[in-house]
């Protein structure tokens, strides 16, 4: 899976996100080169940033690997899933 697939395959599924909207990567200085994804886990694709943008943003998301609709997964107050 790459960056652009996840994208494609999540605007296919949800038309209306403003997810991978271009007005809103450009606000913080990203672009789709910045991004990779790694399997989180057997149900999740993490989409990372390479280097942090504007304001030090470097947080990832996480995408449902079936509905590629965006998850939150559980995380323990260790920072482990």
């Amino acid at each position: 899976m790459t960056s652009s697939e996840l994208k494609r395959k999540h605007l296919q599924a949800f038309p209306d996100s403003h997810f991978f909207d271009y007005k809103a990567m450009r606000f913080f200085g990203d672009t789709m080169a910045n991004y990779g994804v790694l399997s989180y886990d057997e149900k999740t694709w993490m989409l990372y940033r390479k280097r942090p943008v504007k304001f030090g943003e470097r947080s990832s998301h996480f995408f449902d690997k079936e509905t590629f609709k965006e998850v939150f997964p559980k995380v323990d107050q260790g920072g482990q899933q």
